[in-house]
């Protein structure tokens, strides 16, 4: 029986090289050398890198590509983006919201991108970007998983309607329960609202995660009441605490209790360095903090720590582009993960970590598995990052919905070669995985 699509020679993650992918009816059915028969479509990896594709847990798509309206952030800082964020709200329009979704899921793809989980403001009573986000869901569905968070952006507590909003959200099929406990009126309503939104997690059957300690504050410490939540209501594996950036300014001491407390109950962690290196700090003046949560430790605690891109162009961030190598690739100098397995460890945290902690199925290159992963032009996870590598191929349940031409320079330098690709230039390093 013919093959759907054959990539010849690729290289994958895990350090094998030189194998085929043979794929049918939208799954992989074979990854091994030489690979035999004929296939509609063949693509020549030529030692290249083919990875699963990139997946970003921690996502704001009803405000993607807002930059600008009503108007700039001007402090850079997180609080006047919720109030640009609460100014523009009113002036929201389903088909505004849904058009600017749909372009910047073109970009994703483009970029290898293709699940995102994306949170979505309830305090609107009109749920307006709620639905909106819906109907973007339903649409990109053949080419990209959107998960959503009902978030209650202005306060669980804080906001009024936000109790019922949140619970209208999930009524009309929005599968993950959010919150911004820091964010609440006092310390005690944040660490109410953690309780009451895990006990509704638990008796829907949903996952959890909640926006947590996104200050420089030491003293924020909901993610310690979320921990307790977590294994109270046996909620193990369905968590997740995002961007955690107080514990950068946390007592050594009181984080040496907190990380273990985390990894005994099951959580998970997203960090996102491109934001939190900008948000967070902006009231010290030298030195200044970095504000990104403890990746590093917390990886190394057991815990599935993954890396998220956050915004996009909107009231929070004027920059980003889609690409979660740019994202892996700010981590690893912010957090100092410059060791080989750490920056590989990166390339995890932008790819199969968050498609765990999103409960992906389906995901990763295995016989059986879904038929999407991406070619790119590196070698290795190492290289792709160092290079924010070419897309070359994008592989959709085995359908190529996105290609890009290689990088390749033409020289006119006398007695040099007359082109350059990037990933040629790298010297050859042994793998030290590789016995001697």
């Amino acid at each position: 029986m013919p093959h759907d699509l054959l990539v010849r020679d690729a290289a994958l993650p895990d350090g094998r090289a030189g194998l085929d992918i043979a794929v049918r009816d939208g799954r992989i059915v074979a990854i091994e050398r030489d690979i035999g028969g004929e296939a509609a479509r063949v693509i020549h990896a030529a030692g290249r890198l083919v990875a699963p594709p990139f997946v970003d847990a921690h996502f704001h798509m009803d405000a993607t590509l807002s930059l600008g309206l009503p108007r700039l952030n001007q402090s850079g800082t997180l609080l006047e983006g919720i109030a640009l964020w609460g100014e523009l709200k009113p002036h929201l329009t389903f088909e505004a919201i849904v058009e600017r979704a749909l372009r910047y899921c073109d970009l994703a793809v483009s970029q290898g991108l293709l699940a995102i989980r994306s949170h979505v403001d309830v305090c609107d009573d009109r749920l307006l970007a709620v639905d909106a986000l819906l109907e973007v869901k339903r649409r990109v569905s053949p080419y990209l998983d959107l998960q959503l968070v009902a978030f209650p952006q202005d306060g669980y507590y804080r906001s009024p309607n936000a109790a019922a909003n949140l619970v209208r959200a999930l009524d009309r099929g929005v599968e993950v329960v959010g919150g911004i406990p820091h964010f609440e009126r006092t310390m005690e309503q944040g660490a109410a609202s953690v309780r009451a939104l895990c006990e509704l997690a638990a008796a829907r059957g949903l996952r959890v995660d909640l926006h947590c300690d996104e200050t420089d504050d030491p003293l924020s410490r909901h993610v310690e009441t979320l921990a307790f939540e977590t294994q109270r209501l046996g909620l193990q594996g369905r968590v997740t605490g995002s961007h955690l950036t107080s514990m950068h300014s946390m007592d050594n001491y009181y984080v040496s209790k907190l990380i273990p407390l985390i990894a005994e109950s099951g959580m998970s962690v997203i960090a996102n360095p491109l934001i939190n290196i900008v948000i967070q700090g902006r009231h010290d003046t030298y030195p200044k903090r970095r504000g990104m949560t403890r990746a590093p430790e917390l990886a190394e605690a057991g815990i599935p720590c993954a890396f998220g891109h956050d915004c996009v162009m909107d009231p929070w961030y004027a920059l980003g582009s889609g690409d979660m190598l740019d994202v892996a690739h700010m981590a690893i100098h912010v957090a100092q993960m410059t060791g080989r397995d750490a920056m590989r460890s990166a390339f995890d945290a932008v790819t199969a970590i968050p498609a765990r902690i999103m409960g992906l199925e389906g995901y990763g290159l295995e016989v059986g598995a879904n038929a999407d992963f991406v070619v790119l032009q590196a070698r290795d996870p190492i290289e792709a990052i160092r290079l924010k590598a070419a897309r070359l191929f994008v592989v959709r349940r085995g359908r190529v919905i996105a290609e890009t031409p290689q990088r390749i320079t033409t020289l006119d330098l006398q007695g040099r070669p007359r082109s350059l690709d990037p990933a040629s230039y790298a010297p050859a390093l042994r793998d030290e995985r590789a016995p001697l």
